[in-house]
C-alpha cells in the first residue's frame, strides 16, 4: 500500500473501528476523534513504508499517541457534572452496561487498558497486540492477567458483571 488511493481506502475501511478503539483508550468521544485524526495523519507520513499490513503499524501509532498524551495530561480537575439520562426500558439497562464498562476500564493503567480494548474489544491476539504496543506477547498476557485481576475487584466491573446478567 503506498499511494493516496490506498491511504484513502484504508481510512474508508477503517476508521470506524480506530475510533471505536480510541474511544475505548481515552473515554472521549472528541479526544477519540483527535487521537484517530493525529493516527492517521502520522501514518500518512509514513505510508510509503508501511508495508502491505498496515493495521500493526497504526494501531501501534493510536496506542503510543494515546498513551504520551495520557503522561503529558493534568489531572488536577476532573468534570464531575453528569447528565441525567431519561430512564428507557431496554435502552437504560444498555447504557448502565456500557458506563459500568466505561467506569471499570478507566480505573486500569494505560497500559493494562489498552491491552484489554484491544484483545476484547478490537479482537486482536497477543501477538498482534504485543506488534502494536512494541513488547513482547508474554509482556501482554501478564498485563492482561493484572488487568483481569484488577477488574475482578473492582466495584465498577462487578457492577458491569451485574447489568449484563
Amino acid at each position: 500500500m503506498r499511494d493516496r488511493a490506498d491511504f484513502e481506502r484504508y481510512v474508508e475501511q477503517r476508521s470506524d473501528r480506530m475510533l471505536r478503539t480510541a474511544y475505548l483508550l481515552c473515554r472521549d468521544w472528541g479526544t477519540a476523534e483527535d487521537l484517530v485524526q493525529t493516527a492517521l495523519a502520522k501514518a500518512w507520513l509514513a505510508w510509503r513504508r508501511v508495508g502491505d499490513n498496515p493495521d500493526p503499524y497504526v494501531y501501534r501509532i493510536l496506542a503510543n499517541t494515546h498513551a504520551s498524551w495520557w503522561r503529558r495530561r493534568w489531572r488536577g480537575e476532573q468534570p464531575t457534572e453528569v447528565l441525567p439520562e431519561p430512564a428507557v426500558g431496554d435502552a437504560a439497562d444498555l447504557f448502565g452496561f456500557q458506563d459500568a464498562v466505561r467506569r471499570a476500564l478507566a480505573g486500569l493503567p494505560p497500559k493494562q487498558r489498552a491491552v484489554i480494548v484491544l484483545r476484547y474489544f478490537a479482537d486482536l491476539g497477543d501477538d498482534r497486540i504485543a506488534e502494536i504496543l512494541g513488547c513482547s506477547a508474554g509482556t501482554v498476557r501478564s498485563q492482561a492477567s493484572r488487568a483481569l485481576a484488577r477488574l475482578r475487584v473492582d466495584p465498577a466491573a462487578r457492577s458491569a458483571m451485574s447489568l449484563e446478567s
